[in-house]
């Protein structure tokens, strides 16, 4: 029986995809001439509202798939199996969260929310599966970023210490800006459940993004400090250095 998934070009790649999805984004909510007619088949558009999974879906319409997850799932299926097809579901998932996380609310339909969480339950198995301590630790901060963002501080309470604990059990397996990241998630995570150490480990986490070798990495750490929400320390005084 012939097959009759869609063929995909052969030179196209799922990351080619994944930007010409922002791009739409991009050009649907500035109004750019062309760009809300292309997501015709998706019905009436607000742009305002026209978010990442719905230009996904119109990216996929346009090379004959139903769904988003079909397209991802054609890639898929032209990997070979096992191990490989596990690493390169887990640096799929991964790349497709980060497109996602920053539009994460407690706002968020509820059906949205759930499908972030589990994508990145789901990249976090496949490395446990096919990667190193360090994968699955950078899973762990994931889990805990897409539960915070989502209004779900007790999921993620349960996550964000185990990426510290790996540190702790394969140090030589981490870089040093994970050692930031770890303690930035924790960090946050305190301030949404109210503990009283968040101030102390925001400081902690400011210290280790300051010593980081590399100054891209240390950028990238930085953003993520400067970026909120930081719930109950936001609008609050910096708590004071004891050794001053």
């Amino acid at each position: 029986m012939a097959s009759t998934t869609p063929a995909l070009p052969a030179e196209t790649d799922l990351g080619q995809l994944r930007n010409q999805a922002k791009d739409l984004r991009r050009a649907v909510q500035r109004g750019k001439p062309g760009a809300v007619e292309r997501t015709a088949t998706t019905g009436r558009v607000d742009p305002a509202r026209f978010s990442i999974r719905d230009a996904q879906h119109v990216i996929a319409r346009e090379h004959g798939f139903a769904r988003w997850q079909d397209l991802v799932s054609a890639f898929g299926n032209r990997q070979p199996r096992e191990r490989d097809l596990h690493r390169w579901f887990a640096v799929e998932l991964n790349n497709a969260l980060g497109d996602l996380l920053f539009d994460l609310t407690p706002d968020t339909p509820r059906a949205e929310q759930d499908r972030a969480l589990y994508q990145a339950y789901a990249a976090c198995y496949h490395w446990l599966e096919a990667g190193t301590p360090a994968n699955h630790g950078r899973g762990e901060y994931s889990i805990a970023q897409t539960a915070l963002a989502i209004g779900r501080p007790e999921t993620a309470a349960h996550h964000a210490p185990r990426y510290a604990e790996l540190i702790a059990e394969h140090p030589d397996a981490f870089s040093d800006w994970d050692r930031a990241l770890a303690t930035e998630i924790r960090a946050r995570t305190a301030a949404a459940t109210g503990s009283p150490d968040a101030w102390e480990l925001k400081a902690q986490a400011q210290s280790l993004t300051d010593h980081i070798a590399d100054p891209d990495a240390r950028e990238v750490v930085q953003d993520r400090l400067d970026r909120g929400p930081w719930f109950a320390l936001e609008g609050q005084p910096e708590a004071t250095d004891p050794m001053d």
